[in-house]
């Protein structure tokens, strides 16, 4: 029995020995994983200062809440994913930065969406569909291939028709995107603000066209211009339109989610398809030594339980 012991503890010692010349040589396996990539693209036209929604049990703007629920699903995004961040404005879509590891990057993300604000717009109108493929070439433009969540209340301006209604149903760009509705179904006047964020009034409904780039100097904070509504009858009126931005999902092949709870959001986020697939490499360099440490531990534990059940039956 002895020598058969010594014999498992001799070939355990030699195989430990051979897998940590063999770690030595740092081997890998070459493999593919899945590349988990989201393009964050949010409204920030005047619409969105709406204040139809609640955030901390108070009411507030729907671009407020949008930087609410983000935040709230970022710390349950796997580390390993790629976040990137995107503003909505007249026709186009600007990027803030280019996809980061979000583990890493954790607080510099967080920051950035909490600033988010009507005032990062550079120019009047909100023309969703001219958007669309704004945000589509922005990603051609990454290393990597990332899915893209917008959020927006579906507030076009001007107003579509037959004429400016822009045609996207041979447009695959956005197949597998996912739009967020935000806002309520009941209409509330869009407040206009000054550079400095203060209040002057509320849009007129005369105003067809939104100007969030168009502030106010300091002398004309208080005053009237022809862009304010002087009655509450006269105010333009906002509301999420949610009719069209499910037919606008369908339209380009994407889902469309009212936003609501985090978890219902999250849960959207996770179920969108992976972004691509990405070369990486599995080092084995660790399970070779945690291998020969564990085979070296293995047959003196084995020793030592066999030396304490003989002392123990002398002393029976």
């Amino acid at each position: 029995m002895k020598f058969l012991l010594n014999a498992r503890q001799h070939w355990a010692l030699l195989t430990a020995i051979l897998l940590l010349i063999v770690s030595m040589f740092n081997p890998a396996i070459p493999m593919k994983r899945e590349v988990r990539s989201y393009l964050f693209v949010v409204d920030v036209t005047q619409s969105m200062n709406t204040e139809d929604m609640v955030v901390n049990g108070q009411r507030d703007s729907r671009i407020a809440y949008t930087r609410k629920i983000i935040r709230e699903v970022l710390p349950d995004i796997p580390c390993g994913s790629q976040i990137s961040l995107g503003v909505f404005s007249a026709e186009s879509v600007a990027l803030l930065f280019t996809p980061i590891e979000i583990c890493a990057n954790y607080a510099v993300i967080q920051d950035s969406i909490a600033h988010l604000e009507w005032r990062m717009a550079w120019r009047g109108n909100s023309r969703l569909r001219f958007g669309l493929p704004s945000a589509s070439a922005i990603v051609s433009s990454f290393k990597s291939p990332a899915e893209v969540v917008l959020f927006t209340d579906g507030d076009e301006a001007p107003k579509l028709n037959a004429v400016n209604k822009t045609d996207l149903s041979g447009w695959q760009g956005g197949k597998g995107w996912l739009l967020i509705g935000v806002g309520e179904d009941d209409p509330s006047p869009i407040p206009k603000f000054d550079s400095d964020n203060r209040i002057l009034g509320y849009w007129a409904y005369t105003n067809s066209i939104l100007a969030p780039s168009q502030v106010q100097s300091e002398e004309s904070v208080g005053t009237r211009d022809n862009s304010i509504a002087t009655d509450v009858y006269d105010r333009y009126l906002s509301q999420l339109n949610e009719a069209y931005l499910k037919e606008l999902a369908e339209e380009i092949g994407a889902k469309y989610l009212r936003a609501g709870q985090s978890a219902a959001l999250l849960s959207a986020i996770q179920d969108m398809p992976a972004a691509g697939e990405q070369e990486s490499t599995l080092h084995l360099r660790g399970f070779l030594i945690a291998g020969a440490g564990l085979l070296v531990l293995a047959s003196y534990i084995r020793s030592f339980r066999l030396k304490l059940t003989s002392w123990r039956s002398k002393f029976a």
